[in-house]
């Protein structure tokens, strides 16, 4: 079981996708994305294996949580800087946690 201040160190944030592209280089199919999470953090990048849901054009603006203190991964040659969070739907594929309403960039998931 896990308490409640190893919880509170896990630092989940809302962020805005800025872009995305395709990732032919990934071994898995992937995209890279470039989010905003406010003034505080500022923007990172990751990549994700959300192409069964998601295409680069759909992703733009769309508010997405992530966890910003996470070390940066190496995935190939792309650094990727926080891990975006989705669950799996019935076929596998992932669906991204958003924000039912719009808040603030940076804001803290409690």
């Amino acid at each position: 079981m896990l308490d409640f201040d190893t919880f509170l160190q896990v630092d989940m944030r809302v962020g805005k996708v800025l872009r995305a592209a395709a990732f032919p280089e990934a071994r898995k199919p992937a995209l890279k994305l470039w989010v905003d999470f406010g003034p505080e953090i500022g923007e990172r990048k990751t990549s994700a294996q959300i192409t069964d849901n998601y295409t680069p054009e759909s992703l733009a603006g769309l508010l997405v949580v992530g966890v910003v203190n996470f070390p940066p991964r190496q995935i190939g040659r792309f650094m990727s800087e926080f891990l975006l969070l989705g669950s799996a739907d019935e076929a596998g594929g992932i669906v991204l946690l958003t924000p039912e309403k719009t808040v603030p960039l940076g804001g803290r998931i409690h």
